[in-house]
């Protein structure tokens, strides 16, 4: 599997092209805030001779969702989410202009994931897994073969997602953390939604909410 990242609107969320031999790829919390973003992901998925065939979100702050309705219109995908978090989804125009932006309702979501559900594109599986905390529907995605995992605002490099917001919890989080990510192989590559990525092992043994638990 192949990975790229882009970085995108004003909240600098990181949007996930994972691609296999079949030419078919998934898109992971397509953040595109406007058509002009929304062109710079269309020209790498044209470049690499790709076919979105995949959306997933992570979770549905309105961050990592601004770019689903583009997603719908260009290439007929919806996205799949967990069901616990359609709050944040409804929510998302109102929380926009919050911050100062504009966006259109979602569209509805193509269907919800379960934790441990399997899902797939071209040759290629991931696991989907409930990691709550930070939203109560947040979700990370994991391949066992390419030893990756997408976090989403679960788990960043050296630090966790915010709790302070509708559906978060910090003992959730840390036990979504220390349960379901923390048992993941050690070399397992984690990317996610915002900044740099790590490992799992970087982050049992230097990550500062942890090494004193």
């Amino acid at each position: 599997m192949e990975i790229f990242r882009l970085v995108f609107n004003p909240i600098d969320v990181n949007t996930y092209i994972l691609a296999d031999a079949s030419g078919d790829c998934a898109i992971i919390d397509c953040g595109c805030y406007d058509m002009e973003e929304f062109n710079i992901l269309i020209d790498l998925i044209d470049e690499k001779r790709l076919k979105p065939v995949l959306l997933l979100n992570t979770h549905c702050h309105l961050d990592h969702i601004f770019g689903d309705r583009f997603m719908l219109e260009k290439y007929s995908t919806r996205a799949f989410c967990h069901k616990d978090d359609l709050y944040n989804r409804k929510k998302a125009t109102g929380h926009a202009l919050m911050f100062g932006l504009a966006m259109e309702n979602p569209p509805e979501p193509a269907g919800f994931l379960t934790d441990g559900q399997k899902i797939s594109f071209g040759q290629t599986g991931l696991a989907a897994i409930h990691v709550p905390g930070h939203a109560a529907g947040s979700l990370a995605f994991y391949s066992d073969i390419d030893k990756s995992v997408f976090t989403g605002d679960a788990l960043f490099a050296g630090s966790i997602g915010r709790t302070d917001l509708p559906g978060g919890n910090y003992e959730t989080l840390i036990n979504s953390i220390t349960k379901k990510l923390f048992t993941l192989p050690a070399e397992t590559i984690v990317y996610p939604g915002h900044g740099e990525s790590t490992t799992i092992e970087n982050e049992v043994r230097s990550n500062p909410y942890f090494i004193h638990n």
